[in-house]
């Protein structure tokens, strides 16, 4: 399998057009008529992801966040972005990233949270106009309801363990059953959750203001995880496409990128 071959099936699963217009996706670095055996699959093309890369002699990496998303006038060793893409070029290594366009795909990011925490029934939280079938987020319903709770503690089991903890907004005994998710930063979509009548929505990085007045307008409550733990089962899905259909090996990072750690105080 080349590089370039490899791009052409990433794109028709994952077709550039559907990123949204901000976005930056598609093939980044590499050589397109090199052969790649081995593909490395991150959430973020950071260093400790192209050192496990280099390690595990992946000639090819995969990721859902964009290297570069913002416009940069270089990319000079000196510099966060540029040690990387140096690092990469020196290894011969090829770069490609889906981002909004596999948020939106079916299946995508929101079905692989969905499927991770058990939900049925699943449909589109916000569907693409020109595409019902597919769109940002995903609703479902639980096998059984459950108290906020303990629906909080499955989510914390059934996800990749990160170092930050799940947070929850609303009452802790109310039955959720009807459910909402978001894979990565959710806020855009608070409206849309209020709006289809679940019982709680999950996703990442909520800000303060928003999820106070989401709740205090009458939405669900909020279950707030790590956008690296949102995000990371879908790789397992790219993962097992690119098994299936290029016959190459895969490695999921299991790298945990979120730059929050638990803090505990060990004088209490």
């Amino acid at each position: 399998m080349l590089v370039a071959d490899l791009v052409r099936l990433l794109e028709q699963r994952y077709p550039p057009e559907w990123a949204e217009d901000w976005d930056r996706v598609g093939f980044v670095l590499g050589e397109p008529d090199a052969t790649v055996s081995r593909v490395l699959l991150a959430v973020d093309c950071a260093p400790a992801v192209v050192d496990e890369a280099a390690q595990a002699g992946a000639e090819f990496v995969f990721t859902h966040h964009p290297l570069l998303l913002r416009g940069v006038s270089s990319v000079a060793p000196t510099t966060y972005k540029g040690r990387i893409v140096h690092r990469m070029i020196r290894s011969g290594m090829a770069l490609y990233t889906a981002h909004t366009n596999g948020d939106v795909a079916r299946p995508g990011v929101s079905d692989a949270l969905a499927a991770r925490i058990g939900l049925e029934e699943v449909h589109p939280l916000r569907p693409d106009p020109k595409a019902p079938e597919r769109g940002h987020g995903r609703i479902g319903r639980l096998p059984e309801p459950m108290t906020l709770a303990r629906f909080a503690r499955h989510v914390a089991h059934q996800l990749p363990k990160s170092a930050a903890s799940v947070r929850l907004a609303g009452d802790p005994t109310a039955r959720v059953e009807r459910v909402a998710v978001s894979g990565g930063a959710g806020d855009a979509f608070l409206a849309d959750a209020a709006r289809a009548g679940v019982d709680a929505y999950l996703t990442a990085d909520l800000r303060h203001h928003p999820a106070q007045e989401h709740l205090a307008n009458g939405g669900p409550a909020l279950v707030d995880v790590t956008h690296w733990a949102s995000e990371r089962p879908w790789l397992d899905d790219v993962a097992a496409f690119l098994r299936a259909e290029a016959g190459v090996q895969t490695i999921v990072s299991d790298v945990d990128t979120s730059p929050w750690v638990l803090w505990e105080d060990n004088d209490s």
